[in-house]
C-alpha cells in the first residue's frame, strides 16, 4: 500500500492478521522491507500485523534532494506520521542497521508510540557515538562512512562495473538473487543518493544526545559483524532503563534478517510476549 504524509509517498508493505497486534519493521542500508521477507511467516502465525515500511530515500516517492531532509529527526517524523495514517497508536517496533537507530530514536522520543523494541545490529546512538570516539577497532570498522559521506565519489565507487562494490558489500545476504534484489533499486536514478543522504545528514552530536530508552528492549548483534564491534555492542545496555535484553548470535554476519532469520524471529516473538 502507499501512505501519504508529511508531504512524501511511503511504500508501506502490509501482512497478516488485521487484527493481530502491530509490528512496524524498519529497514536499513542499502535494502528496503524485503529484508523481513524470511521473518515475515514466523510473526504473522504468532498473530501479528506487520508493516514493512520503505523508508525516506528508499521508497520513490518519498526522495527529497537535500541532505538535511535526511537527518534522524526527519526519520523519526516519518515513522510516527506512518502509524498515524495507520491507525496504529503503538506498535512493536523492530529495526535493522539504519532502521534501527530510527527505532532507538522513535523509543526514546516518542516512548508512547512503542509497546516494545528490537534493535538489530547497531546499539543506542550513544553507544556507538561513544565508541566511535573511543574504541579504535569501532573507528576502524566505520572508517566506511568517510566514503559514503562525499557526494558523487560515493555513487561512483558503488556503482562502478555494474555495482560490483556494492554486490560486495551485500555478499553475506545470500545467494546471487537475493543480493540482486537490494541492488537493482539502488541502480535507479537517484536512489543511492537519496539512500547515502541518511550518512551525509549524520550529527554525532545528535547521536551522543539520544537520551535513554525505557520501553522493554531486545538487542540482537552478531559476532561477525564487520561494521559493528562488541565494544559498542555490550555498552547498549547502559542506555536502557527498562527490561533489556542481548542477544549474541555466534557465526553470523551483519545481514542477520536475511542470514539467521529463525534466531530473529526467536528474539522477536521472546520479546513481544514478555509484555504481552
Amino acid at each position: 500500500m502507499r501512505i501519504d504524509a508529511r508531504g512524501l509517498t511511503f511504500e508501506v508493505h502490509a501482512g497478516g492478521p488485521e487484527d493481530g497486534d502491530p509490528v512496524l519493521l524498519l529497514h536499513g542500508f542499502p535494502q528496503h522491507s524485503g529484508e523481513w521477507v524470511d521473518l515475515l511467516p514466523a510473526l504473522h502465525a504468532a498473530n501479528l500485523r506487520t508493516y514493512g515500511l520503505d523508508q525516506r530515500g528508499y521508497s520513490p516517492g518519498a526522495r527529497p534532494a537535500d541532505v538535511g531532509a535526511y537527518r534522524m529527526t526527519e526519520c523519526v517524523a516519518d515513522a510516527v506520521a506512518v502509524l498515524d495514517a495507520l491507525g496504529v497508536g503503538s506498535a512493536h517496533v523492530v529495526g535493522h542497521d539504519w532502521g534501527a537507530v530510527v527505532a532507538w530514536t522513535l523509543a526514546a522520543r516518542h516512548p508512547e508510540r512503542v509497546r516494545s523494541l528490537v534493535a538489530v545490529s547497531v546499539p543506542h546512538p550513544a553507544a556507538m557515538a561513544h565508541a566511535l570516539a573511543t574504541d579504535p577497532q569501532q573507528k576502524a570498522r566505520s572508517a566506511y562512512m568517510a566514503l559514503f559521506r562525499k557526494e558523487g565519489k560515493a555513487e561512483k565507487v558503488l556503482l562502478a562495473w555494474q555495482a560490483a562494490a556494492l554486490r560486495k558489500l551485500l555478499g553475506g545476504v545470500g545467494d546471487r538473487d537475493r543480493v540482486a534484489t537490494y541492488v537493482q533499486p539502488m541502480r535507479e536514478p537517484g536512489a543511492l543518493t537519496a539512500a547515502l543522504n541518511w550518512y551525509r545528514a549524520m550529527s554525532g552530536r545528535d547521536m551522543a544526545g539520544t537520551g535513554p530508552v525505557a520501553t522493554p528492549t531486545t538487542f540482537v548483534w552478531s559476532d561477525r559483524d564487520i561494521a559493528i564491534g562488541r565494544a559498542a555492542a555490550e555498552a547498549c545496555a547502559a542506555h536502557v532503563t527498562g527490561e533489556f535484553r542481548f542477544v549474541e548470535l555466534s557465526g553470523v554476519s551483519h545481514w542477520i534478517p536475511d542470514e539467521a532469520p529463525g534466531a530473529l524471529a526467536e528474539a522477536v516473538l521472546a520479546q513481544v510476549d514478555a509484555v504481552s
